[in-house]
């Protein structure tokens, strides 16, 4: 971190005493005690099964309260950290997220972001803490164990201490701006801040957060999570696991030809991909390509078509991430949900929504609305194609009947291999 701060120092050509504040966003759900349980860390499975069967008022952000609860979750980490490694967790002072200890370190003070508990611990800025959840799961005294101070996006942590500047090459007493959820802050970084208007964040995943001023709920979707970015400005989301690193594999698979290659090839596919079907073994490249991409596609579709069912009303989708740089990816996500993409001048959407609310606790702003305006600029727009949009209308009603028919034998078959794993693990530390 300190390599990284020094070399944006001497890139910007500036010194440590013109920097007036930073702010940082991380991943979230991770265990900031004893190696690190990464947010994709999924072996909490089954304590956010649990988790969701506790039938607590506090998972309305969890489909309304129909599930599901992720293993990303703070919660089930939590859970699971007391039952599998107990002696840890006894020991623990805090259980936090990364992003507090860093900013701990940073500062010498701890405490947690609104954004994060309420997106990931079942926190609400009226109900507080889920301490009747934590209760029905018979861990009350993980709420001792939690930072007891929550503050709001870009209020002041506090300053550098002597050796956190030292090591970043800053000021001592720079102020430490709160900051959040990585795909979150690029919310911020998007310009998505209005009622109507949502983020499409894409890299290894694919994350859909909306901003809403209504307490919206219901099945397939989480949120609404109550001011996660301020006060008034509440988040929705959806989202799909391996969208981007499934590209990856395909590509692998291939035999790693350039994705303009790629790209180039699947432009020349119907819309699609003719099924995936051919009578020239073996298939062809350009259409396995954009079956996977039309695939994903379709998934974000059907997180749009769920979040209308539940009330949101997408107006406007502004995206960040490595997919944006192929236009023919852009473009099928434009055609298959018939909504205009916008993409900003700035690519690094959460460093910007960092750099925003460093500015805000630097006093350049008065509030978050008012940088992000000030600091966030569109770019470009992607037109959707309204006659390729229906021309994909039967592949995706194809899409949607497929998906939950095959989702038990999918899911069955990575609790199998899951099953299959933990044994082996078992029985290497019996030997």
């Amino acid at each position: 971190m300190g390599e990284a701060s020094r070399a944006a120092l001497a890139a910007a050509k500036v010194k440590p005493h013109q920097i007036e504040a930073l702010s940082l966003d991380t991943t979230n759900c991770t265990v900031a005690l004893r190696p690190c349980l990464l947010w994709m860390d999924m072996r909490s499975a089954a304590q956010a099964a649990r988790v969701a069967a506790s039938g607590d008022s506090a998972l309305i952000v969890n489909g309304g309260g129909k599930g599901p609860v992720s293993a990303e979750w703070m919660v089930p980490k939590a859970l699971w950290l007391k039952e599998e490694e107990p002696e840890v967790y006894a020991a623990a002072t805090y259980i936090c997220e990364y992003q507090d200890f860093i900013n701990f370190r940073l500062t010498g003070c701890m405490c947690a972001s609104v954004n994060n508990v309420s997106a990931r611990w079942h926190y609400d800025t009226q109900r507080g803490w889920p301490d009747t959840l934590l209760q029905h799961l018979g861990m009350p005294e993980l709420l001792e164990k939690w930072p007891q101070d929550v503050l709001p996006l870009a209020e002041v942590v506090g300053g550098l201490t002597q050796e956190a500047a030292e090591h970043l090459g800053l000021a001592p007493g720079t102020p430490v701006a709160q900051g959040g959820v990585d795909a979150q802050i690029g919310m911020l970084g998007l310009g998505v801040i209005d009622p109507g208007s949502l983020a499409l964040l894409m890299g290894s995943s694919h994350l859909h957060l909306g901003v809403t001023d209504q307490m919206l709920h219901g099945s397939g979707m989480f949120g609404t999570y109550r001011d996660g970015l301020c006060p008034g400005i509440s988040v929705v989301e959806g989202g799909q696991t391996s969208t981007g690193s499934a590209v990856a594999w395909l590509h692998r698979l291939l035999g790693s030809p350039g994705y303009a290659e790629l790209d180039k090839e699947a432009a020349g596919v119907p819309p699609g991909a003719e099924g995936l079907c051919s009578n020239v073994p073996p298939l062809p490249k350009g259409h396995m390509h954009r079956a996977l991409l039309e695939s994903i596609c379709f998934g974000t579709e059907l997180v749009l078509e769920t979040m209308r069912d539940n009330g949101f009303h997408p107006a406007s989708i502004t995206c960040a991430g490595g997919p944006t740089r192929s236009d023919f990816w852009l473009q099928l996500h434009a055609d298959i949900s018939n909504i205009p993409l916008r993409l900003t001048e700035v690519a690094e959407a959460p460093a910007l929504g960092s750099a925003i609310l460093a500015a805000v606790a630097a006093g350049w702003y008065p509030s978050i609305p008012d940088a992000v305006r000030g600091m966030v600029h569109i770019a470009r727009t992607v037109q959707p194609n309204p006659a390729v949009h229906e021309a994909y209308r039967e592949s995706y009603a194809a899409y949607k009947e497929l998906y939950p028919a095959l989702r038990p034998t999918f899911h069955a078959a990575a609790a199998r291999d899951s099953a299959r794993r933990q044994a082996q693990k078992g029985a290497r530390a019996s030997a």
